[in-house]
């Protein structure tokens, strides 16, 4: 079995239902994940849309999720540490946790990307995409991706 990552929210390439955007109520989705190879000892989740005006917008930043996780539940809080250890980190708004898709015209891909590392990340809550990318690298075992569409 491949590492994978799902949504009971949509389907992979279809649209993110209107609840998860700022034209809803603009709460996370709920994701579920299977499969993490073994030695996995964190999880990083980064949602991203590739097709922003200005390059690519960060939405969701989300590390040192426990490997005990089999998911993230709809409407995750926002706050520095979820009561699992998991921590949120700074999306392109600069504010953390989960902000949803929002795009200023056409249709966006938005990219949940979930990766299974080797170890747990070393960073305080906060930490933006760039700074998790650096922490991340050579300690990559798998990525599952799961991918959305959204257009206002």
């Amino acid at each position: 079995m491949a590492f994978s990552i799902a949504s009971p929210a949509f389907k992979n390439g279809l649209p993110i239902p209107t609840l998860y955007s700022c034209k809803g109520r603009n709460i996370s989705p709920a994701l579920s994940w299977s499969d993490a190879p073994s030695g996995t000892k964190s999880l990083t989740l980064i949602m991203d849309d590739p097709d922003a005006p200005g390059g690519t917008w960060v939405h969701w930043v989300i590390y040192n999720i426990p490997t005990s996780a089999g998911g993230i539940q709809k409407a995750a809080p926002a706050q520095a540490q979820l009561a699992d250890g998991s921590l949120n980190g700074s999306n392109s708004w600069g504010n953390l946790g989960y902000g949803g898709p929002c795009p200023p015209s056409g249709t966006h891909r938005y990219f949940f990307k979930l990766y299974a590392l080797d170890t747990v990340l070393g960073l305080p809550s906060g930490a933006n995409r760039q700074k998790l990318l650096s922490a991340m690298q050579n300690h990559i075992l798998a990525q599952g991706e799961l991918m959305g569409t959204f257009s206002k």
